[in-house]
């Protein structure tokens, strides 16, 4: 029996029922918007990454003579007291500037950005990241120990936020954006667009979303075109061509692994008991930052690899011109350098100090091999390169955009197998010491607690005004009695459920400002439609 033709008016019909709902539902998200802003958030990414570098090497300049990242020989030709008094001088700018500014004045990073994610935060606004990043910059420039990274994209999630609040995007849409700024930013950073995009996700969003790609992806790309016409398309580390020499060598690997935890795992612990000792040491807010750059500065005389971001040393480990004994006092040097500049206030991330640990502590193990079995051994080169990845993976808690960053820093894919079993093993092992990432405990430092899933966040956030209705018209409005449970229209969704459960009432009256003027009534039924909507909206940003 043959099958009736259809017309095209019909086939007109079959097809607009199919595809009608999914172009609402791209309108309702407001996904064009979206991905307009997108364009302006990548703009602003690799327009911040380039002001913040310029800003480094102008402070640099000021007492090394060169804009040049490659500085070591300029500072070996100092008097030592200059390599004291330059980080020591930036302290104090530092310092005065947070004494003027008060406390809004500090240094952020990508934990605020994750904060952002997790919660609308008053302290993420431009005023408050462009002084922060200034802090950054005078940091970095006149000699502390530290990442130039997490400042640029402190400063790009709050360009971000400015921008989505500007226009009326739905929470899913502004976490997006949020990411989109970050993405651009360590695109701009690294000349990594790829990596960007995986790094927004995984520790920004803390998940994968198809709603979010599109919007990453043309923030990074557009970032990185615009990093690349300025800086040029180079690599910030260049390496030869090599493989792994023997797959003999995967034990090797592996132990690389181990050793890589536990240098990721002594890094955060210092970092943690450095900011741990400053909060119960009793000295002016204005000294604080200027002991810290004495100290690195003393450090940097024996050390002065250890000063600013520490590509120059990193790219130095990475070519093998450095000596076993050296690379080895370096990692403990950088450390405490790294520690001490940021425990006391000073700016700066630990993207970088990661990748530097990382590449000496791989390139000394790859010597250590290579002395034992040197016919099996491969290039130091390989093994600081997987180091810098291991380390860098397991203080960040991104073993996926770590690996993809590089792949893009160095322009090398031959030495994957040995890059992901290094990375796996080192950051398995510092979850299991360290229970979560350093940025993890940035927040937890600042009580959110991620970990405590973000159902929880969510039921925080939602106030409850949200669900409160007002008396009706012909209602006595019930006199406010303290002695009876009641909420607040300030108070939080957790609360509510929490008090609901507590009296065995389906409602509750509603209180507003000091006064405790009573505007209605909260019911629980009502309490928890609203936790369930939000749920449902966060599982489908995540899984669509």
């Amino acid at each position: 029996m043959k099958r009736p033709k259809l017309s095209l008016a019909q086939i007109y019909q079959v097809v607009y029922r199919w595809v009608r709902p999914n172009v609402e539902s791209f309108l309702k998200l407001q996904k064009p918007k979206l991905w307009l802003l997108a364009i302006l958030a990548g703009l602003a990414g690799a327009v911040v990454a380039i002001i913040f570098r310029y800003t480094i090497s102008l402070v640099q300049w000021l007492w090394t003579g060169t804009f040049s990242e490659s500085f070591l020989l300029n500072v070996a030709a100092l008097p030592w007291w200059i390599v004291v008094v330059a980080p020591t001088t930036g302290g104090l700018v530092v310092g005065a500037i947070i004494h003027l500014w008060g406390p809004s004045a500090r240094a952020g990073g990508v934990a605020d950005a994750i904060e952002e994610r997790a919660r609308d935060t008053p302290q993420l606004t431009l005023r408050n990241a462009s002084i922060g990043t200034l802090i950054s910059a005078i940091t970095l420039g006149s000699g502390g120990s530290a990442g130039r990274e997490g400042p640029v994209v402190y400063y790009a999630a709050a360009t971000a936020k400015a921008l989505f609040q500007a226009f009326e995007l739905p929470p899913s849409a502004r976490r997006a954006m949020l990411a989109s700024g970050v993405a651009a930013a360590i695109a701009a950073s690294f000349n990594a667009p790829m990596a960007g995009v995986l790094f927004a996700h995984e520790v920004i969003l803390g998940h994968f979303s198809m709603t979010a790609f599109v919007p990453l992806v043309i923030a990074a790309v557009l970032a990185a075109v615009i990093a690349q016409a300025w800086f040029g398309p180079a690599p910030i580390f260049m390496l030869p061509d090599f493989e792994i020499t023997s797959y003999l060598e995967v034990p090797a690997f592996a132990l690389l692994g181990i050793t890589c935890a536990a240098v990721a795992i002594l890094f955060q612990a210092s970092l943690i008991g450095s900011d741990w000792i400053n909060r119960r040491v009793s000295l002016p807010t204005i000294m604080r930052p200027v002991v810290g750059g004495f100290l690195v500065g003393l450090i940097a005389l024996a050390f002065p690899q250890v000063l600013g971001v520490g590509y120059e040393a990193t790219e130095a480990a990475i070519s093998g011109r450095l000596d076993l004994w050296l690379m080895l006092a370096l990692i403990v040097a950088k450390t405490v350098a790294t520690a001490i500049t940021l425990g006391t206030r000073m700016g700066g991330g630990v993207f970088s100090p990661s990748l530097y640990l990382g590449a000496m502590t791989g390139a000394a193990f790859g010597m250590i091999v290579a002395g034992i079995a040197p016919d099996l051994a491969s290039n130091v080169g390989l093994y600081a390169t997987i180091g810098m990845a291991a380390v860098a993976a397991a203080v960040l808690g991104a073993p996926i955009s770590t690996a993809i960053m590089v792949y893009e820093l160095t322009d090398g894919f031959s030495f994957s197998i040995a890059l992901l079993l290094t990375i796996g093993i080192a950051t398995g092992l510092s979850q299991a010491a360290m229970g979560h990432s350093y940025f993890f405990w940035q927040l937890f430092s600042r009580g959110v607690m991620l970990e405590e899933g973000p159902h929880t966040h969510l039921a925080r956030q939602l106030r409850v005004r949200k669900f409160t209705l007002p008396f009706k018209e012909d209602e006595e409005v019930p006199v406010f009695d303290a002695t009876r449970l009641w909420l607040k229209d300030t108070d939080n969704l957790e609360t509510a459920l929490k008090s609901f459960s507590n009296s065995g009432k389906q409602r509750l009256l509603v209180t507003r400002g000091k006064d405790n003027e009573p505007i209605g009534w909260a019911y629980h039924v009502d309490a928890l439609s609203n936790f369930n909507k939000v749920l449902v909206e966060q599982s489908r940003e995540e899984h669509y």
